[in-house]
């Protein structure tokens, strides 16, 4: 396909909005049978079908849902070109759609995604939470504009990797609890309640590792896949929990906890991931960029 007709993809843009052809062409005020031909002449030239029946409506397939996005932007981009030259500036709100991997601390996204929401003009913010490859397949299929991780996407998902910095891990645990662990660290740990990430998560592999390194095998009380539960029941009382120590501060003031000890041993590293290797996106650059020179570089 080496130049796309913007007269078909007008009218599947209408079609995909309004759920049927009828109701599209009754909209844009033309037969039916003139918006079929033009759908079917936009799917000879994309080479797949963009549309599947679903009852008495349409639904989008895989490649038609892309093929939305993209001339979604293009007509939104049109009508505020028409009123740029009316001699209205449109003043286009910047939209960010983020898919956040769930192991990740709330507290550490929260300060990762901050410079977004400080951008001139403003930024909507649109956060979305779930498993690493299920966000990684939908930043691929342009779903999302970034996601944030603790590990680099694999080769085959065809986007790209940029690393926001790297710090140590603390732990915290109920001001009764951390009185008693902490003068003896880490060797206080052994035997201790703790609360920890899921086995199969990167932080987890890690840990055991430097409790193996260290000879401590604390009593593991609660495994949590969502990081922000661990946190909760960490703070309960319940046990020693774990979090990067560049949010330690706002940790002991948020959860009213304290520090048991601190160890550089365990690094725990976070990603974004793109479709582009170049950065463009201005909110994107922001984040990025304060991440690297302000955030992950601060003394732990």
């Amino acid at each position: 396909m080496e130049w796309l007709n913007y007269h078909h993809l007008l009218y599947f843009w209408a079609v995909a909005r309004d759920g049927s052809i009828t109701a599209a062409a009754r909209r844009m005020r033309v037969a039916s049978p003139t918006i079929s031909g033009q759908l079917r002449a936009l799917e000879e030239a994309v080479g797949d079908k963009l549309f599947e029946k679903s009852g008495r409506r349409l639904q989008m397939t895989d490649t038609g849902r892309v093929v939305f996005r993209y001339a979604d932007e293009i007509f939104t981009l049109g009508r505020e070109l028409q009123e740029v030259l009316r001699g209205q500036v449109a003043g286009k709100q910047l939209r960010l759609d983020v898919g956040i991997a769930d192991v990740l601390p709330k507290l550490v996204v929260r300060e990762i995604l901050a410079p977004a929401l400080a951008l001139e003009g403003g930024v909507r913010l649109v956060c979305r939470e779930d498993k690493p490859e299920r966000l990684i397949a939908q930043l691929a299929m342009h779903e999302l504009d970034l996601v944030l991780t603790d590990s680099p996407a694999p080769s085959v998902a065809r986007v790209f990797h940029h690393v926001l910095g790297e710090c140590g891990i603390t732990f915290f645990a109920a001001g009764r609890v951390a009185a008693v662990l902490k003068s003896d660290f880490p060797r206080s740990l052994h035997g201790a309640p703790m609360m920890l990430p899921l086995a199969n998560s990167t932080l987890r592999r890690s840990l055991d590792q430097w409790f193996d390194r260290e000879g401590v095998v604390p009593r593991v009380v609660g495994e949590f896949e969502d990081a922000a539960l661990l946190e909760v029941f960490g703070a309960d009382g319940g046990g020693v929990f774990p979090a990067p120590t560049v949010v330690a501060d706002e940790v002991v003031r948020q959860l009213r906890v304290k520090i048991v000890g601190q160890t550089d041993a365990v690094r725990e590293r976070f990603y974004a991931l793109s479709r582009q290797r170049r950065l463009q996106n201005p909110a994107i650059v922001a984040i990025c960029e304060r991440a690297r020179l302000e955030l992950f570089a601060r003394p732990e």
